[in-house]
C-alpha cells in the first residue's frame, strides 16, 4: 500500500439515532427512538435552518416569522421521522417542541449540542456584543441592558454551518 490514510466505516463513530426519555400525557416515561433523516429531509433541515441562522446574524428578530405554523411543524416532521406521530399523540406541545428541537439541534450540529439543549432548554452563546461581554465578565446585571438574544426556543440558535455528529458521552443505552 502506498502512504494513503485508512478511514474508519462511516457508522462506527457517527450516531444514527437518538434516543429521548419523554413521560406522556398519560403520565409513563417512554423512550423514543428517533432516526437519523434521509439526506434530502437533512438538507431540507439545514436549509431551513440556515436561513434563521441568517436572519437572526442581524441581531434583532425578523418583523414576520421565518417559518409559519405549517411550515413549523414540517420541519418537526423531517427532525423526527417516524417517531413523528406517535409523538405528536402521546405529547403535549411544550414536550413535543422540545423533542422536535433536541432532534434539530441534534441533526444540524452534533449530539452534545443537542444534549445541552435537552436539559437546559436553551443553547449556550458567547454574550453577542461588547455590552453584554463586559456584563457576563463581571458576573452583574446591574446595567439593566436589555437582552436581544433570541429566545431559547427559536430555531435562530441554530449554525449554518454543520458538524458531523459523533458518539460521545453520555449517549443513551438501547
Amino acid at each position: 500500500m502506498s502512504g494513503g490514510s485508512t478511514f474508519e466505516t462511516l457508522d462506527a463513530f457517527l450516531d444514527e439515532c437518538l434516543e429521548l426519555p419523554v413521560r406522556g400525557k398519560d403520565g409513563q416515561v417512554r423512550v423514543y427512538r428517533i432516526e437519523e433523516p434521509s439526506a434530502e429531509d437533512g438538507l431540507r433541515i439545514e436549509r431551513i435552518t440556515s436561513l434563521a441562522a441568517r436572519l437572526a446574524a442581524g441581531g434583532k428578530a425578523p418583523d414576520a416569522p421565518v417559518l409559519g405554523d405549517d411550515e413549523e411543524l414540517d420541519l418537526y416532521r423531517m427532525c423526527l421521522g417516524d417517531a413523528y406521530e406517535q409523538l405528536r399523540t402521546e405529547l403535549k406541545w411544550g414536550p413535543f417542541k422540545h423533542v422536535a428541537l433536541t432532534a434539530m439541534f441534534w441533526v444540524t450540529t452534533d449530539a452534545d449540542t443537542a444534549r445541552q439543549f435537552w436539559k437546559t432548554g436553551q443553547m449556550g452563546k458567547a454574550p453577542r456584543n461588547r455590552a453584554e461581554r463586559r456584563q457576563a465578565s463581571h458576573g452583574s446585571s446591574a446595567s439593566g441592558t436589555a437582552s436581544t438574544t433570541p429566545s431559547p426556543a427559536s430555531t435562530s440558535g441554530t449554525r449554518a454551518a454543520s458538524r458531523r455528529r459523533s458518539r460521545g458521552k453520555g449517549r443513551p443505552q438501547s
